[in-house]
This record gives C-alpha cells, structure tokens and sequence, in this order.
C-alpha cells in the first residue's frame, strides 16, 4: 500500500526539530544532530523546502532556518507535496504501469476513494500536531 516516501519522512522530522512558531532561527547542523539525517541529504531538503516557501534561510553570522509559518499552519500534504511533488498521488497502488481511467486495474477505483481520504488526512494535520508527538516521548 501506500507509503511515503522516505524524503517526505525525513522533510517531516526535519521541520519537526524547528522552533514551532518560526521565530528563532536553528541551524542545518543541529538538526542533522538531532535527526540522524546526512548533513548533505538534509542540506538538499531543506533547500527543496525553502524553495517551496516552507523555509526561511538566513546566511552567514547568526544565520539559520526557521518556518515561515507557525507549524500548526503548516499541513502535512504541504510538505509531502514539496518533496514528492504531485505524482505521488496518481501512482497505481499495485505498481502497475499504464493503470489509469481508461485502463483500470482491479484495485484502481478502490484506491481512488482511499487516496482521497488520505490527501484529506494529510490536509488535516499539521507539523504542530506531529511535534506534539514527538513531544509526548516518541522518537523521531
């Protein structure tokens, strides 16, 4: 079945190590630290994500990333959209190429309605919500 991409995964986490309300700046560093994600990886993430305008990067002394909104104004479909771009929502949940509209394969309607509900999901829920989380004990 579906899965996110390991990318979004780690755009996730990542955004999750920065201050929720966008003030204070962190650096890439700390944030590999934290996050056990490869500097140089992160470093074209993060990029991916300022690009995006989830991002503020400030260069240089006393410079950092910080959000651009508060994390509970940033939706997780946001992110996951960034990262994996739209196609990530079209892929045939069988693998199969050439699935579509005018040739469905047994699964495509069924996966239609559940990708639905899944882009809804994802609309919902915030990098707040995710950080609580992470805040509650877990991991990650």
């Amino acid at each position: 079945m579906l899965s996110l991409s390991q990318t979004a995964g780690y755009a996730i986490l990542a955004l999750c190590h920065l201050e929720p309300e966008g003030r204070e700046l962190v650096l890439a560093r700390d944030i590999a630290e934290r996050t056990g994600i490869p500097k140089p990886y992160l470093s074209k993430l993060l990029n991916q994500l300022q690009h995006a305008g989830l991002l503020l990067g400030k260069r240089g002394y006393k410079g950092g990333l910080r959000l651009v909104r508060p994390a509970r104004e940033i939706s997780l479909y946001e992110v996951v959209s960034a990262i994996d771009g739209e196609d990530w929502r079209h892929q045939c949940v069988l693998g199969l190429p050439g699935c579509g509209c005018g040739t469905p394969c047994p699964m495509h309607d069924f996966w239609g309605a559940e990708r639905l509900r899944i882009e809804e999901r994802l609309r919902a829920m915030n990098l707040a919500e995710i950080r609580a989380f992470k805040e509650r004990g877990w991991r990650l």
